[in-house]
């Protein structure tokens, strides 16, 4: 089967099962729904018609609908820019929390825990807000100093840095959890990541940020091709590298800043996804990057699933879940990739 044929099929089949994993989502919960009562009632939600059972259609149409809609979305957004952050690194343990944006993010929503902010920001919580500064302060530190010590932006000097930066943020934030001991608890949830209570604004932010931002990465393809090879490689090929590594980041970190704003930290997504896609389409770009956004969708999308579900009523903590179950499959796709270099 050729690369193209096959590249065909994979994409048809993320398709499926994200519509699939989108109709399950929405369906299965503490209360069973029929997949045909759960369109009945999406389509009178559409046209306007009465709802028969006011209190199965509040289930659908205010808990789960916009709940689903916001983990396909994070998982979509995470394993894009992971998927962007491993070609542009030449790092095949690169996410969106390299260069220390989910940390930052973390601090800042601690500290809006911690101070209990509470004044209205419409639909937007206090948290949320003060999660995406931290995520995009961040990132203009980590670019600030690292081009303070290498003007060149190299590779390895942003990856030291935003190492050094992670390890600081997460400092602060256990000062912040001893002096906001009351705070504790819904600091440590928060971090540990989840959906529950997502709204219908949440999702078109996310999308639209998926949108403007995916578009930026998806443009960059061919460069992230070069950068894959290595910085020597993408000058040669007349890539300005400075220019497109500050744009490749910028995305990233507005993305994994959306995310992270939503969501609290969850992990391996950006991680194992890419490099799962990778085994199925090869390293381009241009195929690994849209596949990345079904496949980051999917696996979240189950993984709620199971966080929702395995233990009901008791909901799991996302990030919990995602790191179990990635982990495992992580090592999985490292032997299979050893196993095909021999």
């Amino acid at each position: 089967m050729t690369l193209r044929a096959r590249g065909g099929l994979v994409y048809v089949g993320l398709g499926v099962a994200c519509a699939l994993m989108l109709v399950v989502g929405t369906c299965v919960g503490s209360v069973m729904l029929p997949p045909q009562e759960t369109f009945a009632i999406c389509q009178r939600a559409v046209t306007g018609t009465a709802q028969p059972d006011p209190a199965r259609a509040a289930i659908i149409l205010s808990v789960r609908l916009p709940r689903v809609l916001c983990v396909a979305l994070c998982g979509a957004i995470l394993s894009i820019a992971g998927a962007s952050m491993q070609g542009l690194l030449k790092n095949p343990l690169a996410d969106g929390s390299t260069l220390g944006v989910s940390s930052g993010a973390a601090l800042g929503a601690a500290a809006s825990i911690a101070l209990g902010l509470t004044s209205p920001l419409g639909v937007f919580t206090p948290t949320m807000a003060f999660a995406a500064v931290g995520a995009f302060a961040s990132l203009a530190f980590v670019l600030a100093l690292s081009w303070r010590l290498d003007p060149s932006l190299s590779t390895n000097t942003l990856i030291l840095i935003g190492v050094i930066f992670s390890m600081f943020a997460s400092a602060l934030l256990s000062l912040i959890v001893t002096m906001a001991s009351d705070k504790v608890r819904e600091i440590t949830f928060w971090t540990m990541g989840s959906l529950a209570g997502s709204t219908y604004a949440e999702a078109a932010m996310l999308l639209a940020t998926l949108a403007v931002c995916g578009t930026v990465l998806v443009l960059r393809a061919d460069e992230l091709d070069a950068f894959s090879i290595g910085e020597d490689n993408a000058r040669s090929v007349g890539v300005d590298v400075r220019r497109v590594r500050i744009t490749v980041l910028v995305a990233c970190s507005v993305l994994i800043g959306a995310a992270v704003s939503c969501a609290g930290t969850i992990g391996f997504v950006g991680l194992v996804t890419p490099h799962a896609t990778r085994l199925l389409l090869g390293p381009s770009h241009r195929r690994l990057l849209p596949a990345s956004l079904f496949a980051g969708a999917v696996f979240l999308l189950a993984a709620d699933l199971v966080a929702r579900t395995v233990a009901s009523p008791l909901e799991l903590p996302l990030g919990a879940v995602t790191s179990l179950v990635g982990s495992i499959i992580f090592v999985q796709i490292f032997y299979l990739m050893g196993r095909g270099k021999r």
